[in-house]
Formats: structure tokens, sequence, C-alpha cells
């Protein structure tokens, strides 16, 4: 598919992460106004509140933008979202409507896009899984026995899921040092990022009832970056025999923009090749991974930003129509704003690492940044940005930034 044209110039310029192919969906404010809900289209933002009361787009003529959130429109399903993306496209393509409420990005604060049900992280990239685990187990024990037959997961914390641009702060947690008689608590001393994408769930699914893996894929309503952080010496203190904990619960970040599914059509692809065969109800009746180049940066208060890793969401083993199968075929019920983190992005290589853990395998080899500073973890004041776009024929389908910046851990009240 090459580049489809728009009257809007920006979203015309090969180097925009928002052309007419893709058309992500936000929650903005400009200045003491309400947040709403928005879609990108090069450096501009369609009110889509403004336009829909302005009757240039309406959805079975039911008011479902003028709020802070795209729940309403996402519970609506496959057919009303495919209407809405039509309807856009010929407002915002040429010869469409040049009175379309715009406004600019540069003018905008953008919050979180949709109200987190409940959010689930798993651990499905192979890359990750086996680095991690030959540091901690060797090589001959880096997977655990099920890894190769089941998306392996865990439920997070919805409440300290964040919009790109959120502060974190550095968590307090107990940890214990090896040669130690007892654990101690205290601000994490091995913070560290986890690069991933996050897949939403639009379409609910009802207690009892298992999902294929196509109803799945129909299921997904999009997908932002994510970034999962964690706190990794009380990760290794406490995630024996139930898992992750508070090492996860103080913070996971997302893009403010949601990239459809359809905007990524073009760019499926399929998971690589299986070891073992995976079980019937996990089979994939089309590619689910989709090819999204990914990179992250760190740069030290006051420092220019290092690219530290690069990698592709085609490495992942299991894709998220898997993981939404699977969590459902208990007869767990999905819910409208679901959010399902992929699991670690990791390639082949040392520079396609998604985390610093495997960066600086364990902190036995910092990474030098180019301001000449050194990086085992990530130290107060360090900002991690993650980036993602599929690049298509003269045109790129965009996530924009996932960012947080690291603050100094709260004194713990005596």
């Amino acid at each position: 598919m090459a580049l489809m044209t728009s009257w809007v110039a920006s979203a015309n310029r090969a180097e925009t992460p928002f052309p007419l192919n893709n058309l992500p969906y936000g929650v903005f404010s400009v200045g003491d106004d309400a947040p709403r809900c928005g879609v990108a289209i090069g450096d501009m933002i369609l009110d889509l509140a403004a336009a829909e009361g302005a009757g240039l787009v309406t959805v079975h003529d039911v008011p479902a933008f003028d709020a802070p959130s795209w729940n309403k429109l996402m519970a609506m399903g496959p057919t009303v979202w495919a209407d809405l993306r039509s309807k856009l496209m010929v407002l915002l393509g040429e010869g469409g409507n040049q009175d379309a409420p715009l406004v600019a990005q540069a003018d905008a604060v953008m919050h979180m896009p949709f109200d987190v049900a409940e959010y689930t992280d798993f651990y499905a990239g192979k890359h990750h899984a086996m680095n991690v685990g030959t540091m901690f187990r060797g090589p001959e024990n880096a997977l655990p026995p099920n890894w190769l037959h089941i998306p392996i997961g865990y439920n997070g914390r919805a409440s300290s899921v964040v919009v790109s641009g959120t502060d974190i702060t550095r968590p307090n947690g107990q940890t214990k040092a090896p040669d130690a008689d007892m654990p101690s608590f205290g601000p994490c001393k091995r913070l560290d990022i986890e690069l991933e994408m996050g897949a939403i769930v639009g379409t609910s699914s009802q207690l009892g009832q298992p999902i294929s893996v196509a109803q799945a894929d129909e299921m997904i309503f999009g997908y932002v970056l994510l970034n999962d952080w964690s706190a990794r010496d009380i990760q290794a203190w406490e995630y024996q025999p139930l898992g992750p904990f508070q090492a996860k619960a103080f913070a996971t970040s997302i893009s403010p923009w949601i990239v459809t599914t359809a905007a990524l059509e073009p760019f499926r692809t399929s998971t690589p090749a299986r070891e073992k065969g995976l079980l019937p109800y996990l089979a994939e009746p089309k590619p689910g991974l989709f090819d999204i180049a990914l990179e992250v940066t760190m740069a030290p208060a006051g420092k220019p930003a290092t690219t530290i890793a690069r990698t592709n969401y085609s490495q992942m083993y299991y894709s998220s129509a898997q993981q939404l199968a699977h969590h459902a075929s208990s007869g767990c019920a999905m819910s409208t704003g679901d959010l399902l983190g992929s699991g670690t992005i990791s390639g082949p290589e040392k520079s396609e690492r998604g985390s610093l853990l495997e960066l600086t395998w364990g902190g036995k080899e910092p990474l030098t940044l180019d301001s000449g500073e050194t990086r085992s973890f990530i130290e107060d004041g360090d900002c991690l940005t993650l980036s993602g776009a599929a690049q298509g024929d003269g045109y790129q389908i965009g996530f924009g930034s996932c960012t947080g910046t690291i603050q100094p851990a709260v004194k713990f009240p005596e």
C-alpha cells in the first residue's frame, strides 16, 4: 500500500508518523478545555468532539466522542470501528471537508486514551526469555518446561498504567542481598525498562465462554507502545513462588495514540517457526504479528539521548491474539479496555535486547552513553523513550513516543 494523500499538508510528508493511512486515536485537551477524543493527522489533531457536534462525523447517531476515553466507541465493535475509519478517510482525504476542526498537536496536552479495565503482562519473547533464563538458571534450563506450549503471563495493576510523559517515581521495596541474613527495605537499586507492545481489547467476552484466536484478533481495537517498568532487585526477592508483584505494580507507561489494527493490516507477519507444535486452540488462522521497528533511547538529566536498543515486534513468539485467546480459554471474561502487554521484545543480537537486564547482562557489562556516562540500570533523572513505526511505501505508521523520567524514591514514613 502506498501513501494515501490528505488535504492536511503535513500528513503527506514521508517523515510524519501520522499519515492518512494511520489515523490513530487519542485523548487531548487544549488550555482549560476538558479532555476529549481526537485523531492524529500529520502534525494536527482532528477534534472529534467538535466534528461530531457539527455533524461531520457520527456513529449510530449516538454521541461518542465528547468524552475523556475511547471506551464507548471500543465497545461498539469492529463494524462500527470500520465505519468510523471510512468516514475519517473521506473527511480528511483529498477532496474532504477542509472546515473540519483541527488543533495543532504542539498546542495539545495528551491524556490516557482509554480507561484501563485490567492489565495483564506476558513473558512471550523467546530471545528475552532465553537471555534472562540463561542468566539465572544456565542455558540448559533457560526456558521453563511450559514456555514453548503456553503464553506465560501474570495479572498486573491497571491503577498504575500512565500515559507517556508522566514522571515515574523510583519504587521502594523489600530486597535481600545474597550474603545478608535478613532482607532490607528501601529504594530500588536495579530499576529497568521492558520494551513491549500493548494490545487493547475493544469488545468483551462472556464469563465461562472461551474464544478462538480468530475471534480474539477481531476483538483487539488497536496497539500502543508499552514500557513495563521493572524493579529487578525487588523482583528477585519476591517472585517465587507466585511471580512478580511489587516489582511491576508501581508503573507501566503507554504511548498516547492507539494505532488501530486496521492501520497495521499491511504489515502482518507470521510468528516464528515452532520448536514444538502448539495445541489446536492456539493455532493462528492468519499471521498475528506486525513488522514494527522499535527503538529505545536513554537520556541522563540535561544530556543528549543515546539509542540503546533497536528491535522489531516481529520477534515475538506469541501474538497478542494468541495471548488473548489463551487468557479467555479458562472462561475468564475479557472486558472493554483490558490491556495486554506483549512481554519484552528482544532480538538475537545484543543491540536488539529490550531491557537493561539483558543489555548489561545483569549489570556486569555497563553501557557507555554518548555523554560518556555509564549505566547498568536506570538512575534518577534518566529519561527513557520508546518509539516505533511500521514502514510502508513512502510513509510510516507511527505510535508517537512513550516517555518517562525517573524521580527519586519517596522517603518511607517512620
